[in-house]
């Protein structure tokens, strides 16, 4: 499977390395374990993504690699580089990273979910892994590059929150396998949780609060739909990446089969996360509204405005629950 991306790798001397926007641990730590790979080999190299890394996630990247995208200081490197989309296959996920596509001399994604109908990237798509991260642990064993601590610990992060601590459908023994090899690299699992787990603000605490007080159950609450509007954001003192759990809380319910959480970010925007505990596909719903995911945990983002939002998609996730 990597013979194709180390032939693309030696297409190329220069590389540009992106993710999803925003940015997750789990196109965080690829992107982290690609440049390890592409320093090994002798390549130059930017992280460049469409905005900064959100502090939920700025542990991973101690070295300050990763870089915000500005047109005037990047865009004449775009034009001697190859570019590398990491944890998605779909070009309008990048935000405006988009505009690097038509300007680089090449395009490679590398990913692990389902493919979209309308995404034409090409590269490596491996919707059977659990997480992006996992596959990059196995692309650096199986081109010799032993990781740094800190790589290894970025790569860690990313396995465990894209399978949810391995508790997610899609972990697996090759799950397993590529957590275990990070540890050998040096990465420390209780440092990880701790920063994931254990480094909430007491405004993240608040805004949960405020979210769970919308909690409302339909279908026989097979089906709970969580919402947060920017107004909760300024009341608790919180960020919109805080919120970014929720709505896996409701799934603690054995009756709610679907959790949905509707969400505003603080210029307005609707952004929507989906989670499923696999009846329904809810990388298939998101892919109606123009995003996309996984079958148990999707999301998208939305031009309708929070109540319209919220209403076609509980009538997209009733008609596929019944």
């Amino acid at each position: 499977m990597f013979e194709k991306l180390l032939s693309f790798f030696d297409r190329h001397q220069s590389f540009i390395l992106t993710t999803h926007d925003p940015a997750d641990a789990d196109g965080l730590g690829a992107e982290l374990v690609f440049a390890a790979v592409l320093k090994k080999q002798g390549k130059t190299f930017r992280i460049i993504n469409a905005a900064p890394v959100p502090a939920l996630f700025r542990f991973m990247d101690t070295g300050g690699l990763v870089e915000q995208w500005d047109a005037e200081k990047h865009g004449s490197l775009s034009r001697q580089s190859a570019l590398i989309i990491l944890d998605t296959s779909d070009e309008y996920h990048i935000g405006c990273m988009k505009e690097t596509l038509t300007q680089v001399q090449e395009v490679f994604a590398f990913d692990h979910h389902e493919p979209k109908p309308r995404a034409k990237l090409s590269g490596i798509i491996e919707s059977s892994a659990a997480s992006t991260s996992e596959l990059a642990v196995e692309l650096a064993a199986f081109a010799g590059v032993d990781l740094e601590p800190q790589t290894a610990t970025a790569a860690y992060t990313g396995i465990v929150y894209d399978s949810g601590f391995f508790a997610y459908s899609k972990t697996s023994l090759r799950t397993f396998r590529a957590a275990v090899k990070t540890l050998e690299w040096g990465a420390v699992p209780n440092y990880v949780y701790r920063q994931l787990m254990e480094n909430a603000s007491s405004g993240t605490l608040l805004l949960q609060k405020r979210s769970f007080s919308t909690l409302e159950l339909y279908n026989s609450g097979r089906i709970a739909v969580q919402i947060l509007r920017k107004e909760d954001l300024a009341a608790a003192g919180a960020h919109f990446e805080d919120a970014e759990t929720f709505v896996n809380m409701p799934l603690k319910s054995k009756e709610v089969e679907v959790s949905l959480l509707v969400k505003e970010t603080d210029a307005g925007e609707v952004r929507c996360s989906l989670r499923s505990k696999g009846k329904v596909n809810v990388s298939k719903v998101a892919q109606d509204f123009g995003g996309g995911g996984h079958v148990t945990a999707a999301g998208f983002k939305s031009s309708l405005g929070l109540d319209q939002t919220l209403k076609e998609l509980l009538a997209a996730v009733q008609a596929r629950l019944e």
